[in-house]
């Protein structure tokens, strides 16, 4: 295969993977482009690749697969199975090959694009997964000891920046404590003008990385809770071990990955959060039996559920974030929500 450069969409599981894709071929000597952020553009190139039962951030992958045709000579879609019955994937990540090459196989021919792949059967287990990625670098020519020191430097890159992101929620979590402490002492000399109804709202936002992470999917939502006095944190960005483990606390028989590790991220966080945002790319199946479960479930922590879908408008989301943080803000300040 004479790839030299592979196109990685920025969609899906990038917001997982991403940086240990990235490194993985950069190791092995390969340029990679890695699309824009998502457009208006983008989605509607998505949309018209996509059958209606799609759900939105499919169809968003499949506008970074648009976008990167013709920018690469391999665009990277890999396979993920739901190898464990109570920790595995929803079922398009691993059919993501086939539709690709099925709904755009007139433009890669045109363009001369392949599509790279490699089945994961497994992801819990790590030795299938470095299996996966070994035999991916000896078909783009790698040797054995270039396979596994790029695999290597690929994992600990993510890990890393896995890392970073857990400390950095824990030291946000710190500071609001600590902000909070002040306000409930009226000030100190380090910040003397703080009022008593100025304390940080921490917003939980429970969601898909690929959906909480995409401005042009969440960013009305995220920047609506910041603009109503609230603190975002992101429910992927706990230890992702530790919250799996958690999440059994909750269910023994979820069997999705990354919603065991949002439902982990919720017990450990509950106690410090004012409200939760769990939103939901229309019309994810996973996502629709997970959030039932949550507002069914819990009971100690105000829930908004949003339902995000390929339209436009954003003013009916905004009304209802608004009112969620108005009725936060006076049962903060004892009103008769309080107790």
């Amino acid at each position: 295969m004479g790839t030299r450069t592979i196109g990685i969409p920025k969609a899906l599981l990038y917001y997982r993977y991403g940086v240990l894709w990235k490194t993985f071929f950069e190791e092995l000597g390969l340029a990679v482009a890695v699309s824009p952020d998502t457009d208006r553009a983008m989605l509607e190139a998505g949309d018209a690749a996509s059958i209606d039962e799609c759900c939105l951030a499919s169809k968003v992958y499949c506008g970074h697969v648009r976008w990167l045709i013709g920018a690469c000579d391999a665009v990277f879609v890999p396979a993920f199975a739901s190898g464990n019955p109570r920790c595995g994937f929803c079922t398009k990540y691993q059919s993501l090959p086939d539709m690709v090459r099925n709904a755009f196989r007139d433009q890669l021919a045109e363009a001369g694009c392949e599509v790279l792949s490699l089945f994961v059967p497994d992801a819990s287990k790590p030795k299938k997964v470095r299996e996966a990625y070994l035999g991916l670098a000896a078909s783009l020519g790698a040797t054995p000891r270039i396979a596994m020191r790029a695999y290597k430097r690929a994992l600990q890159a993510q890990r890393a920046v896995d890392g970073a992101k857990a400390q950095a929620q824990a030291e946000s979590l710190r500071l609001i404590d600590q902000l909070k402490r002040v306000v409930a002492a009226g000030g100190d000399a380090g910040v003397p003008d703080i009022e008593a109804d100025r304390a940080p709202i921490p917003i939980l936002v429970v969601a898909h990385p690929y959906v909480s992470h995409d401005a042009y999917v969440a960013g009305e939502v995220v920047r609506g809770i910041e603009e109503a006095g609230g603190f975002v944190l992101f429910a992927d960005e706990t230890d992702h071990r530790r919250a799996c483990k958690r999440s059994f606390e909750f269910s023994d028989t979820l069997p999705w990955e990354m919603n065991r590790e949002l439902v982990g991220s919720i017990l450990e966080l509950q106690g410090d959060v004012a409200g939760m945002v769990v939103l939901s790319a229309f019309p994810c199946g996973p996502d629709s039996l997970f959030a039932d479960a949550l507002v069914r479930g819990l009971r100690d922590v105000p829930i908004l559920r949003l339902v995000l879908d390929a339209q436009s408008g954003s003013a009916g989301v905004q009304t209802r974030i608004e009112s969620f943080m108005d009725i936060l803000q006076y049962q903060a300040k004892g009103g008769y929500l309080h107790g």
